[in-house]
């Protein structure tokens, strides 16, 4: 079975090993050619490529030495006729996609004999879209999962041909989470494969009402402190490592990094600020700070205590190290 690999980005890239290594062990698969965006600019005019075009070169380089070719590489800027015709000249049989980032159309996925499969990193038909990893923070879910589903006209709403569900603790980053699916979803995506018929055969429509969730832009990083202390928690997570969240003191940017919901436990007394009275306080208000958390915020329900943060062009710093130099913090208002 010949395969075209669809993926652009870092999560992309253990799928993309599991199926070079499926061929290097002879399991009847062969990695026929990778699809991946364009090289982007950088600033002293040289194109930077994509992490599943720079992990396919690092691939190569094994590959050779195990009497294997070099994986060919396709970067079209659209999936034109051009682009239709070189992917046909591989001879695929099968489209595996994660996290490409296009849409394919009626005579793109005509070029594959076995059609196409996605790789999507949340509970089918839940987070249906671009941006399933933080989108399910956001919602604090307390189990995601990983799909893989035939590609259809309609986006996300194929039949899943495999599935793994797990369970969150809702201090996940998208940074983190997004690790984790990765290697999950290389592990289930090398089952499917060498079992290939039998998962086709056995595909199951999705079950459930679809939940979308849209692309992620920098400025949804804004905090609104009138929301609850565990819902800007979980935006400073979601949006970790982009585009981060901030707020504003004056015309200032002040990047939030890290941070908790706090709640005294049963029979302790509150942090050692002076707190009594911040339900009074405007939500945004920097009430104080706690030796074993932080920096207290005031939000719209309940207290957040961050623990890093920066000055926008400035680095990041533990709550202690910014304090020093802060000295007229407490009773700020921020945003």
């Amino acid at each position: 079975m010949r395969i075209i690999f669809a993926g652009s980005p870092a999560i992309a890239v253990p799928s993309l090993k599991s199926i070079s290594d499926l061929e290097l062990a002879g399991k009847g698969i062969i990695l026929a050619g990778i699809l991946t965006n364009p090289d982007r600019p950088r600033r002293h005019g040289h194109g930077e490529p994509t992490d599943v075009s720079t992990a396919a070169s690092e691939l190569d380089r094994m590959r050779k030495d195990a009497g294997f070719p070099p994986i060919p590489q396709l970067k079209p800027e659209k999936l034109n006729g051009e682009a239709r015709d070189e992917v046909a000249a591989l001879a695929p049989d099968l489209l595996v996609s994660f996290a490409y980032g296009r849409l394919f159309g009626p005579r793109f996925l005509a070029l594959f004999p076995l059609g196409g499969i996605n790789i999507h990193p949340s509970l089918l038909p839940k987070h249906r879209g671009a941006s399933p990893i933080p989108s399910a923070i956001i919602a604090r879910e307390k189990e995601t999962g990983v799909c893989i589903q035939k590609l259809v006209a309609e986006m996300d709403s194929g039949d899943i041909l495999a599935s793994e569900k797990f369970d969150l603790n809702l201090r996940e980053t998208t940074l983190s989470l997004s690790g984790a699916v990765a290697e999950k979803a290389a592990h289930l995506l090398r089952g499917l494969l060498i079992n290939f018929e039998s998962c086709s055969a056995n595909a199951k429509p999705q079950e459930g009402k679809a939940v979308y969730c849209r692309e992620i832009k920098k400025e949804d990083g804004l905090i609104d402190w009138n929301k609850s202390a565990s819902e800007i928690d979980a935006q400073i997570r979601a949006f970790t490592p982009w585009p981060l969240s901030f707020t504003h003191r004056g015309e200032d940017t002040l990047l939030i990094l890290e941070a908790v919901p706090l709640a005294a436990p049963a029979g302790e007394a509150a942090p050692d600020a002076t707190i009594a009275s911040s339900a009074a306080m405007p939500p945004g208000t920097v009430l104080g700070v706690d030796r074993n958390h932080g920096i207290l915020m005031q939000t719209g329900c309940g207290i957040l205590a961050v623990s890093r943060l920066q000055w926008q062009a400035r680095k990041p710093l533990d709550w202690k190290a910014f304090c020093n130099g802060e000295r007229k913090l407490i009773n700020t208002i921020l945003g």
